[in-house]
């Protein structure tokens, strides 16, 4: 018997409650690497099975280790669940069962074996593809054929793709997004360990490397990066700042970088091992079996350990790899996000600077649309002196000629906690819900937290009527605040529901800020009895 954690109760909660809205579509849960989707997937399946007994139900994964999580976590919550498995690299190929695990590589050729379908769920959605096309829509699209009433529910932790956006922009599979929890939520109840990020002497350069669908191309990056002396640099200096660090993962650029690296280490006296792609089954599991024994202090790796690669004493990762991608950064910091055996955080040697292109771990910036079309809301600021919201570039109001002070170059130096965000909690007192229009006659709703602190207050600006990304994130966090503080909205887009309904119910205790500019920008709230959202 599993006891689902509040956070994972409340991600099927909110999965119903959007299904019994008579929403059209498909909707996607977004929950942070390390959240425990295999849970929630189990959990789900057994509820609709055991109430619906004629649902059949598949779960869509890329890779073995995926599957084999998924399969484990089924028969934990439920010993005697009706499950099959179609995997060749499991050596499984049974069908027929209410609740089928899957490998998209093995079935997706096969939709007509598999029949009637009622409800798919993709584990790692964000890899399906935005165009209607690719190994995952095709085979989508044949069970469709068979099953118009399909539903697809997909689970990610980046609800995002490298030169596109959103999943849930242009041709998408999906079309809304339910956030149940966050980062934030998590590791202040001691369900993910924090990380922490140390600046250091070496900053790989990505000069003269070129890009190719956003990404920079791997031959010229580690041509770049891959260089004797780079590479003893950054050994020397994870050897002297992670002297009490036990389990060392680095990430690097390709396959050359990664077996080169690996040597270096040895060289300096460290125990290590190589990962990649092409490593043999049993030969990987013998490597990760000593890495997680001790014998083993440090693991190199290319384009592997990011999904589905689980150890929480994982206590120090080297990211010795640029990336364009905010999805693959978070994924690579995931893997330290484990509460740990033998200490509180794991410590980020950022050698790659993706936190400086990226964000924190608790804000990434989601990728632009490529060649975007032009509709929907650019990222915008405030005026300081008359509070209209402007492009982020804008550089003097065009409502009072107020002239945006010149930004700072980008610090040097990385703080401690910078990956994490500088993060500083307010306690709260009240709030006050208002509807705003700016002065060209945009209009929004703001929410004031007025702290216990007299003269202490926030102000969060909700762009519900904006448009695109804007609008979409906008209407998640409102929702996510309705659900936390008991009030019932009907429609996120009458802002006067919107004041009225939120002004009648509890503020959060507490909430999260970072300093954004001079201003403060709310990252999490939460009530009394730890929601949070």
């Amino acid at each position: 018997m599993v006891t689902l954690r509040d956070y994972q109760q409340r991600a099927i909660d909110d999965l119903y409650r959007w299904f019994q809205k008579g929403n059209e579509g498909n909707p996607c849960l977004v929950l942070p690497t390390g959240s425990g989707k295999s849970h929630i997937i189990a959990e789900f399946c057994k509820d609709a099975i055991q109430n619906w007994p004629d649902q059949r139900i598949l779960i869509l994964t890329h890779v073995k280790e995926l599957i084999e999580q998924d399969v484990e976590k089924i028969l934990m919550a439920w010993p005697t669940a009706p499950l099959g498995i179609y995997s060749a690299s499991i050596g499984s190929k049974r069908l027929g069962e209410p609740i089928t695990v899957a490998g998209i590589q093995s079935i997706r050729k096969h939709a007509a074996k598999v029949g009637h379908i009622d409800i798919v769920i993709v584990d790692e959605a964000h890899l399906i593809s935005h165009k209607d096309e690719g190994g995952y829509r095709t085979f989508l699209k044949d069970l469709q054929t068979i099953n118009p009433a399909l539903r697809v529910i997909g689970l990610t932790a980046t609800p995002y793709r490298l030169g596109h956006g959103l999943i849930t922009e242009g041709d998408a599979l999906f079309n809304d997004l339910i956030d149940p929890t966050s980062i934030e939520e998590l590791v202040s109840k001691g369900y993910l360990a924090p990380l922490r990020s140390k600046g250091t002497d070496l900053k790989l350069s990505t000069e003269g490397v070129h890009k190719r669908g956003g990404e920079f191309i791997e031959s010229e990056l580690q041509a770049a990066v891959n260089t004797r002396s780079q590479n003893e640099r950054i050994v020397r200096e994870v050897i002297a700042r992670g002297a009490d660090r036990k389990s060392w993962l680095f990430f690097c650029t390709g396959v050359d970088h990664a077996l080169t690296m690996r040597m270096v280490l040895e060289e300096h006296g460290i125990n290590a091992a190589c990962v990649l792609g092409e490593t043999p089954k049993t030969e990987r599991e013998k490597i990760l079996e000593r890495f997680k024994a001790g014998e083993l202090r440090a693991i190199t790796n290319a384009n592997v350990l990011t999904t589905g690669f689980d150890y929480p004493d994982i206590d120090l990762i080297a990211m010795c790899r640029p990336t364009m991608s905010p999805g693959l950064y978070v994924q690579m910091a995931g893997r330290g996000m484990r509460p740990k055996s033998h200490c509180k955080d794991c410590l980020v040697l950022d050698f790659a600077g993706v936190i400086q292109t990226h964000g924190p771990i608790v804000n990434v910036n989601p990728p632009s649309k490529k060649g975007g079309n032009g509709t929907g809301e650019a990222p915008v600021k405030l005026c300081e002196q008359c509070q209209e919201l402007v492009p982020l570039a804008t550089r003097i109001c065009p409502e009072c000629g107020w002239e945006f002070p010149v930004p700072a170059p980008p610090k040097l130096k990385l703080h401690d906690d910078d990956i994490m965000g500088q993060d500083n909690r307010m306690e709260v007192r009240g709030w006050a819900w208002r509807r705003y229009t700016s002065a060209s006659g945009k209009e929004m709703v703001t929410v004031t937290y007025y702290g216990r602190e007299l003269g202490k207050s926030v102000t969060e600006y909700l762009c519900l009527l904006h448009g695109g990304y804007a609008a979409e994130k906008a209407v998640r966090t409102l929702m996510g605040m309705a659900r936390n503080s008991g009030a019932v909205i009907g429609n996120p887009y009458d802002l006067d529901e919107v004041v009225e309904a939120m002004n009648s119910v509890p503020a959060p205790a507490s909430i999260s800020k970072l300093k954004d500019g001079k201003f403060d920008r709310v990252t999490a709230r939460f009530w009394n009895d730890s929601k949070a959202s």
